[in-house]
């Protein structure tokens, strides 16, 4: 995986917070950021006890690729560099899980580049969810209405879909 160094200057911000400092565990396949101090007290508890400890960030398949958990949403928007925010009446298809077409976007970040990660919002700047530019800022100004310009990743329709598989 490439990381770049604005991403290691996020990650920087996510581990040390004015609140404390935080960190990422791996446990059973998957990454939970949690407070140092709370990771501490968790070491009273055995592995096989532990079912979660803090947020989970996202999980590994069996193939050991890593795929980010819409419960990271709310870490990832604070700091996110690139955003498209929705027009109302596409929300509601973002929700369901569909991508993005150019009909529905109301705004992308200026310096998108295509394949980018995305944190989608609504107009009101509520994030909705993440995904990746299918189209730069410069081909969104031309390209047709029909066109995908975010590929849908996770929303947060997701906590109501996959109730039960949710952990």
């Amino acid at each position: 995986a490439v990381v770049s160094t604005q991403s290691t200057g996020n990650v920087k911000l996510l581990l040390e917070r004015s609140d404390g400092n935080y960190v990422f565990r791996y446990h059973k396949d998957k990454v939970y950021y949690v407070s140092e101090d709370i990771m501490k007290r968790a070491t009273n508890i055995g592995r096989k006890e532990l079912i979660s400890l803090g947020t989970m960030f996202g999980k590994f398949s069996k193939t050991e690729k890593f795929k980010l958990h819409i419960t990271s949403l709310d870490f990832i928007s604070s700091y996110a560099k690139q955003k498209v925010w929705l027009k109302p009446g596409a929300e509601q298809q973002f929700l369901y899980g569909n991508n993005v077409t150019k009909a529905g976007l109301g705004r992308i970040s200026a310096g998108t580049e295509r394949y980018d990660g995305v944190v989608v919002y609504n107009m009101n700047d509520l994030p909705l969810g993440f995904g990746a530019a299918a189209k730069s800022t410069a081909e969104c100004k031309t390209t047709d209405p029909n066109t995908i310009v975010v590929f849908h990743q996770a929303d947060i329709g997701e906590y109501l879909r996959a109730e039960s598989t949710m952990s």
